[in-house]
């Protein structure tokens, strides 16, 4: 995990440099030091990677369930293992704190538990003289080669959500990582031949956009899943689905808070805190606006500033810190740029961390705002970093009708004592992850991440039960069969 690692991509099983000359510095942001560099493969590298993938699958996808899943399980015991290294890669590359890293990457061996009992999960059916002497079956089967387009800010989790269930259900998988943050998958697939995955069966191919739109419409893949912000989602979802491809394209979201008169005040700040601050802002569930519903906004905004003024801003590595850097200097500078935006806008900065100095990293002060108004662009545009945004409303039904005017759906959360309100909220907001008095309401791995609106493109979710289907196709047979065997010829 010391010095700089220059990566190759991993196709069939074996380091394969790439076709191109280009490469990126990968670049720790917590100290602004190049700690690797990755390449920027093109359309000979990825055909090369959905080749292997494609030679593989015949061999893989009639391979028993059992034993897919098994070897899926040794692949879980090594990350067991390595959980800690994982972690530490994490922190490395993408600048999460260390408990925000090691929680990931337990989340994110979660979902390769699943995966080792998704055959399990597996849809079938059998009907027995549908018409008369006729018999229908239902069975599912894997797709194919599957490409998964992984995101910055959970440089394990994210990867663990998609290749070890697609492989269980008998696919091959061909994984893009995002370029900012490599290392770690390159550890996964590592991992991965350790196990004993047959060569083909996993391939990282690393790059950009050129990358990803090759990989879009390459013959040969049959679908693609995607995590990231909404313009890329829309983007990946119009352009593979226009190929003939099965499409999961998670987007952006702009999550709202909501706390009653009646919260337990100091149990909705740590809530909250966690949910906007935590990971730097910079995950899909973090909380980013607060409806503060009259009378609370006062005490709540006095609360939050006191605790957001002693957040210790500084490096992952560092146990005493509680926020650390976004993830590049683009990052930083565009968040910074919103946070004046929110000043030029009239709301008002209600409280700051400080940030440490000459430090080389890409640090953004947390920032609350107070006095927000709903058709402020902080309140309604994704940020994705440490900024959060107190709008106060006069009702619940007015926090309501704020909420579900955003063009996003992905979480929500309401802090009452009130069962009724919780349930009324449950059932009128329009998001598609909910939480009662928690402020991150992230599914277990046995339950769909689910986006709603703008969160999402794809008719399925990721994980559980509904990433089983979109990792599937179903086959339905139709036998009819003599009703006695058919006489013996007279032996001669």
């Amino acid at each position: 995990m010391t010095g700089a690692r220059d990566l190759t991509n991993r196709v069939a099983g074996r380091p394969r440099s790439s076709a191109g000359t280009g490469r990126l510095d990968v670049r720790n942001p917590a100290t602004g030091e190049v700690i690797g560099t990755v390449p920027l493969s093109g359309a000979e590298d990825v055909a090369a990677a959905v080749a292997a993938a494609r030679a593989a699958f015949p061999a893989w996808s009639s391979t028993p369930v059992g034993e897919r899943g098994r070897l899926v399980g040794r692949f879980r015991a090594l990350l067991e293992r390595d959980q800690e290294s994982l972690a530490r890669s994490v922190v490395r590359e993408h600048g999460k704190t260390m408990a925000d890293a090691a929680g990931s990457v337990r989340r994110g061996i979660e979902s390769v538990e699943f995966a080792e009992g998704a055959a399990s999960l597996l849809p079938g059916a059998t009907i027995a003289n549908t018409a008369r002497g006729v018999d229908a079956e239902m069975f599912s089967e894997p797709l194919g080669v599957v490409v998964g387009i992984t995101p910055f800010n959970f440089p394990v989790m994210v990867p663990l959500w998609m290749f070890p269930t697609a492989i269980a259900l008998g696919n091959t998988f061909v994984l893009k990582p995002s370029e900012r943050v490599p290392l770690s998958a390159d550890l996964l697939g590592a991992l991965s031949e350790e196990a004993g995955f047959p060569p083909g069966v996993l391939n990282i191919v690393h790059g950009d956009k050129d990358a990803v739109n090759a990989l879009l419409v390459a013959p040969g893949v049959d679908a693609v899943a995607f995590v990231g912000s909404a313009p890329v989602a829309r983007h990946i979802y119009t352009t593979a689905a226009a190929a003939g491809k099965r499409v999961l394209a998670l987007a952006g979201a702009k999550n709202h808070l909501v706390v009653l008169p009646d919260a337990d005040v100091p149990g909705a700040v740590d809530s909250i805190l966690s949910s906007a601050f935590g990971s730097a802002g910079e995950r899909c569930l973090a909380g980013s606006v607060v409806l503060a519903v009259d009378p609370i906004g006062d005490e709540l905004v006095r609360r939050l500033s006191e605790r957001v003024r002693a957040l210790k801003v500084g490096p992952g590595d560092d146990p005493s810190t509680d926020v650390g850097p976004v993830v590049r200097p683009e990052q930083r500078d565009r968040v910074e740029s919103y946070i004046r935006l929110g000043q030029s806008e009239g709301a008002t900065v209600a409280a700051q961390a400080p940030v440490p100095a000459g430090s080389g990293g890409y640090f953004v002060a947390p920032t609350l705002f107070d006095h927000v108004r709903p058709s402020m662009r902080i309140a309604r545009e994704e940020i994705f970093g440490p900024v959060l945004a107190v709008v106060r409303v006069a009702s619940f039904e007015e926090a309501l009708e704020v909420a579900n005017a955003s063009e996003f759906g992905n979480a929500a959360a309401i802090y009452t004592r009130d069962g009724g309100r919780a349930r009324a909220f449950r059932e009128r907001i329009q998001a598609g992850m909910v939480g009662v008095n928690l402020g991150v309401p992230a599914p277990s791995a046995a339950l769909p991440f689910v986006g709603w609106k703008g969160s999402a493109y794809g008719a399925l979710a990721a994980t559980g039960p509904e990433a089983v289907r979109f990792f599937t196709r179903t086959k339905v047979v139709m036998s009819r069969w003599p009703a006695e065997p058919a006489p013996r010829p007279p032996a001669s």
